[in-house]
């Protein structure tokens, strides 16, 4: 298994224009709860507790994240429990709108998502490497720890492999490398 240096320098190299990276911050959350949304039925009620495709599928997500990094891990499946409660009540709506939350996340998302890699002239990871599906959401949420100045060395190891962030150019010029 690649380390998280590994994962996140390989989907960050894919990510190096601003604008991605904050369409990212968008879409991301939007197609993972629109996945815990449409796998959040059927449900099967098991006294106290429900399970459902949703719940399973999240719970081997995050335990792929705690395998990779225990602090980014724990936060991520806090993050994950919170759509999962969120996608639960979506999925006690009549089936209409459900599929329409459901879907319509999932559309909306996906848009946003390639209007960013329109932005950084490349395709998104997944293309090249299907884990960059479940690697995604953990870059949005290791950027946002980078953002708040925590995990230095995590963000240097994974600049040093992909390089810088690039600065936006004043408009009519193309972006440079910082």
């Amino acid at each position: 298994m690649k380390t998280l240096t590994e994962q996140l320098a390989q989907y960050a190299d894919y990510h190096r224009d601003p604008r991605n990276i904050l369409t990212h911050f968008i879409g991301i959350p939007m197609i993972v709860l629109a996945v815990q949304v449409l796998l959040s039925r059927p449900a099967w009620p098991l006294g106290a507790f429900v399970l459902t495709p949703a719940l399973l599928v999240t719970l081997l997500a995050c335990l792929y994240y705690v395998a990779l990094d225990r602090p980014l891990g724990v936060l991520m499946a806090a993050l994950l429990a919170a759509g999962l409660a969120l996608a639960g009540q979506i999925a006690a709506l009549p089936t209409g709108a459900w599929l329409w939350w459901g879907i319509g996340l999932f559309v909306v998302g996906w848009a946003i998502q390639f209007v960013g890699h329109v932005y950084e002239g490349r395709k998104p990871a997944f293309v090249d490497d299907l884990v960059g599906l479940v690697i995604g959401p953990l870059f949005v949420v290791a950027e946002a720890v980078f953002a708040l100045g925590l995990r230095r060395d995590l963000h240097a190891a994974i600049e040093q492999r992909a390089g810088p962030v690039r600065q936006r150019a004043p408009a009519g010029r193309g972006a440079a490398r910082s």
